[in-house]
């Protein structure tokens, strides 16, 4: 089964070019090597500031859906979409990286065999 993906954003973001075919494949291409683990990727992008400019005002949430899972959810914040997607994207690698090996560690290492 294919990994979903989901891209959701406020307004006030949507006024830039393709940002939801940039950022979708700017995240599937950080995050691919999990997608066979993945359910389901939700992407969430906004402006906090809205028209008035801040720093890393830009914000981007990704919540990620492993088989079986609870869900897993990081949040990066830059000055432009762009940039706080691959944050979060970089995020999310490393905590999915952490996750799926920790599993990976456990499934391989034999528990010892208890004597009495």
């Amino acid at each position: 089964m294919a990994m979903q993906f989901q891209f959701n954003t406020d307004s006030s973001v949507m006024g830039t070019e393709n940002v939801a075919e940039r950022i979708e494949q700017q995240v599937r291409q950080k995050l691919a090597r999990f997608e066979d683990r993945l359910t389901r990727l939700e992407v969430h992008v906004s402006d906090v500031n809205g028209r008035k400019h801040g720093a890393d005002d830009k914000h981007c949430t990704i919540e990620a859906r492993p088989r079986g899972g609870r869900p897993i959810g990081v949040t990066g914040k830059a000055p432009d979409v762009d940039g706080a997607a691959r944050i979060a994207a970089n995020t999310m690698a490393e905590r999915l990286e952490r996750i799926f090996g920790k599993a990976e560690r456990h499934r391989h290492d034999p528990s010892p065999d208890k004597t009495i």
